[in-house]
């Protein structure tokens, strides 16, 4: 007798509305009040999925998004109209989580996703072709191959555009008439595809790293955008980092202890100080490196050192442990970065109490 084996157990990575399942369940159970057409809970209830709570049945939500309450109240109540919505924000401010769990809280379903590269073709954001049966029996619904955007416009689903600075500017555009019109043509078969209510689209987008494509204003125009900030406050960023570190060591079944508070706020600090050009008292100016030095790349330095303590180290996460992914993380330019870490080392972690051992370290690797 062969034993059923739960996709859960297996699976790397769970979709958020797996994953998060009985919050999404427990909400919606007490979730009393109006919803707009096809969504699976209150815009009420979706703010509190992403902020976290406790319900008056005693359940506990988890806050998925640490920071300004209201921002994602506006992404929300755009998403309840018939503006598509735009997330802003340099590299690691949490854009694309936000857009995973808004669609899975919003329409139940987080994998009608777009992953904006420079080459993505325009058939990814209207259809494409099952070309033997196109050579077959010419243009035809049956020959057509539906993308996720065509799948959420029938199903009245939010369709995630990742990057959508990343495209070219003539697939950008092609948007255009879906954002607008709520239509995509079918040119080949003399139809289109109206959308169905509840569909709309969340794309993220950011002007910091290289390869971007400027937004035509047309299409700027049909998004409403909300700007993700990079954390306010060291203690706020902390947090974050911790919350997802030990998300992650669960998720990834990783033996060994969650990394202290003092230890993340190590790391979290040398990113902050080095991104900002400054130290935290603002006594020193820094170098700055080319690297963005985001919360999510403190969150990975944090993760890969908890690896590292498990299987090779004592099970604790030490300096060491630490120190590649520190440099990992800041020396993109093995000629200007190392020069700025050299810096910062000699000048700012060598002098500070208790800092001794990121030092040797840092220095050993360099």
């Amino acid at each position: 007798m062969t034993a059923t084996v739960n996709p859960a157990v297996t699976t790397l990575r769970q979709t958020a509305e797996s994953e998060y399942a009985a919050e999404l369940a427990a909400l919606a159970k007490v979730d009393d009040r109006e919803k707009p057409p096809r969504w699976r809970l209150s815009p009420w209830a979706v703010v509190t999925y992403l902020m976290g709570g406790k319900l008056k049945d005693g359940t506990v939500i988890t806050p998925k998004y640490v920071g300004n309450q209201r921002l994602i109240e506006i992404a929300v109540a755009t998403l309840a109209t018939d503006r598509a919505l735009l997330l802003l924000g340099v590299p690691g401010t949490a854009k694309s989580w936000v857009s995973e769990h808004l669609s899975a809280a919003i329409s139940g379903d987080s994998t009608l996703v777009v992953q904006g590269t420079a080459g993505t073709p325009e058939e990814a954001v209207r259809y494409g072709w099952n070309y033997a049966m196109l050579l077959a029996k010419g243009p035809s619904k049956e020959a057509m191959v539906a993308g996720p955007v065509m799948r959420g416009m029938t199903d009245g689903k939010i369709v995630r555009i990742e990057e959508l600075t990343r495209m070219p500017s003539d697939v950008q555009d092609s948007l255009i008439t879906i954002l607008s019109e709520k239509t995509l043509p079918i040119p080949e078969i003399n139809s289109e595809v109206r959308a169905t209510k509840g569909f709309n689209i969340i794309a993220t987008a950011n002007d910091r790293d290289k390869g971007v494509n400027e937004l035509s204003s047309a299409l700027k125009r049909r998004f409403n955008t909300v700007v993700l900030p990079v954390p306010d406050s060291l203690d706020e960023e902390v947090g974050i980092v911790e919350q997802r570190v030990k998300q992650l060591g669960r998720a990834l079944e990783i033996p060994a202890e969650p990394p202290a508070v003092e230890e993340i706020r190590r790391i979290v600090t040398v990113f902050r100080e080095l991104r900002d050009g400054k130290t935290l008292d603002g006594k020193s100016k820094l170098k700055q490196p080319s690297g963005s030095l985001s919360t999510a790349e403190a969150i990975s330095v944090m993760t890969s050192g908890m690896a590292l303590a498990a299987h090779f180290g004592e099970g604790t996460i030490k300096a060491n442990d630490v120190a590649s992914g520190i440099i990992g993380a800041i020396v993109k330019d093995p000629v200007q970065d190392r020069v700025v870490m050299l810096e910062y080392l000699e000048t700012v972690v060598k002098e500070r109490d208790g800092w001794k051992d990121v030092y040797r370290a840092c220095k050993e690797l360099l």
